[in-house]
């Protein structure tokens, strides 16, 4: 049964814009990491899939240094010690990066001081300047 496509964090992506491999694994395992090829790779291809434009830049803001030049995101797992963890692991992360693109940022609303804020500031600023006036030296004619 062949998958045609996944739905990750409320995006449609297709299976062939998902690629896995598999390689040795680096740290602690005893013979395991040195026989087995535990550690996983994932590469989602974006130009395979279809996000909006507004989707797309904030998926490339924040998968950073994870987008490399040909627009694929790279999600490198291998702190567990089996390969189906590992899998597991860089699915949760990828589905994790999805889901935060997907939160549009709010729009931040103008805000103006009140006038009576405004006029505190004033006054602070006025004391202040008052009190490093009678720290001068006096001026002797």
């Amino acid at each position: 049964m062949a998958v045609t496509d996944y739905t990750i964090a409320g995006q449609q992506i297709p299976a062939e814009a998902l690629r896995w491999k598999f390689v040795r694994s680096t740290g602690p395992g005893g013979q395991n990491v040195n026989k087995v090829a535990t550690a996983a790779e994932l590469r989602l291809d974006l130009s395979a899939c279809r996000f909006s434009t507004a989707y797309r830049r904030r998926l490339a803001l924040i998968a950073g240094n994870r987008l490399n030049r040909a627009g694929e995101i790279i999600i490198f797992a291998q702190a567990q010690r089996t390969q189906g963890r590992n899998r597991e692991d860089a699915m949760d992360r990828l589905r994790v990066l999805l889901s935060e693109a997907g939160r549009a940022p709010k729009k931040r609303l103008k805000t103006k001081p009140s006038r009576k804020a405004v006029k505190a500031r004033i006054q602070r600023k006025q004391r202040l300047g008052q009190k490093k006036q009678l720290r001068r030296k006096p001026l002797f004619d």
